[in-house]
């Protein structure tokens, strides 16, 4: 008996290694309760099949689960929880995609790489801050449920061919969600936060959204962003205003919006900048700048810094955590010490 050749070239080895890394990552079960436990029952067998249907091109994305979380601002995020058999498929492409988008990607991008974090781009927005006087603070309206995906498609393929990764991809894009009551409801744009590959996807449409014409409209100017989070480093208030104003119109060609009540001018005052402007403070990734006594490290003297530290929500949290926590001495360190 002859065996049929797949249309696709998927190896096995790289739906066992996205199996490992979903395991890895552990998270809960999708709309058909199926744990990771339960799915390694039948290891074999569950792999097979997977393997099967994405290297036949028969792989078709089961709805993903809609969870609610609460934010910090009292609003609320709806996660998209995939299956698992889901989250290792999304974790073969995602493992085929980004070798490739890492080389092209820029370096102030921080959100959900691979050897970058938040606390990267909080350390360089500090040394920046002493450099220039004003920033822009500023963030993305619903980013993730806003993606165009003619648009995010048009930028994989210009960084891919490959027909399988271009197709499930497609796939995932046009999978529907599942409320709690059982209703299952179309997306018609966005990528669904859970998602194993949606971190790549929305990294990959901000690219061209937002890093590449930074680069191409102001080489000289310094930013940071994580997600739909981001600051530009600015000389002067009118630089601010102009480049805030066309990045509005920017976002707007996009087909992403500004968010407002986030979204703000700020001047970088300290001991040596001491004008009196609106905003003298900002909240970047859970991180309050604003100016601050700090103590010099050579010579022990104190003098005012623009400096982040962590945010009064976030140090709210930690004291919570932390006084669950058993200590098996008391100790003299206060809450900001130990943070």
């Amino acid at each position: 008996m002859i065996e049929r050749t797949k249309p696709f070239d998927i190896p096995k080895s790289l739906v066992f290694l996205a199996y490992k890394r979903v395991k890895e990552n552990k998270g809960g079960a999708g709309i058909d309760n199926l744990t990771i436990e339960k799915f390694d029952q039948d290891l074999s067998k569950n792999l097979y099949k997977l393997w099967n249907r994405l290297s036949s091109g028969s792989y078709f994305p089961p709805a993903v689960k809609a969870c609610d979380i609460t934010k910090t601002d009292g609003g609320t995020r709806t996660l998209g929880i995939p299956t698992v058999s889901d989250r290792i498929t999304q974790e073969v492409v995602r493992s085929v995609l980004e070798p490739k988008l890492e080389k092209v990607f820029h370096e102030d991008s921080y959100g959900y790489r691979p050897n970058k974090s938040a606390l990267d781009a909080i350390g360089q927005t500090r040394k920046r801050c002493f450099d220039q006087n004003w920033l822009i603070e500023f963030d993305i309206k619903e980013m993730f449920d806003n993606i165009d995906h003619n648009l995010l498609m048009k930028a994989v393929r210009k960084h891919t061919t490959n027909k399988w990764v271009l197709l499930y991809i497609q796939r995932w894009l046009c999978a529907e969600i599942q409320l709690e009551d059982g209703t299952k409801m179309k997306r018609l744009s966005g990528v669904p936060q859970g998602g194993v590959v949606s971190p790549i996807l929305s990294n990959l449409f901000m690219h061209y959204s937002f890093d590449v014409w930074m680069r191409r409209k102001y080489p000289s100017i310094k930013w940071a962003r994580y997600a739909d989070d981001g600051v530009i480093h600015c000389v002067s208030k009118n630089q601010a205003q102009l480049i805030l104003s066309q990045l509005e119109q920017r976002l707007r060609t996009c087909k992403l919006e500004i968010k407002h009540a986030k979204t703000k001018i700020i001047y970088c005052q300290d001991g040596k900048r001491k004008e009196n402007h609106e905003n003298v403070s900002f909240t970047f990734l859970g991180y309050e700048f604003r100016k601050r006594l700090v103590r010099n490290r050579k010579d022990g003297s104190l003098f005012v810094s623009f400096t982040p530290t962590v945010s009064k929500e976030n140090l709210k949290k930690m004291k919570q955590e932390i006084r669950g926590w058993k200590f098996a001495r008391r100790t003299d360190l206060e809450i900001e010490d130990i943070s």
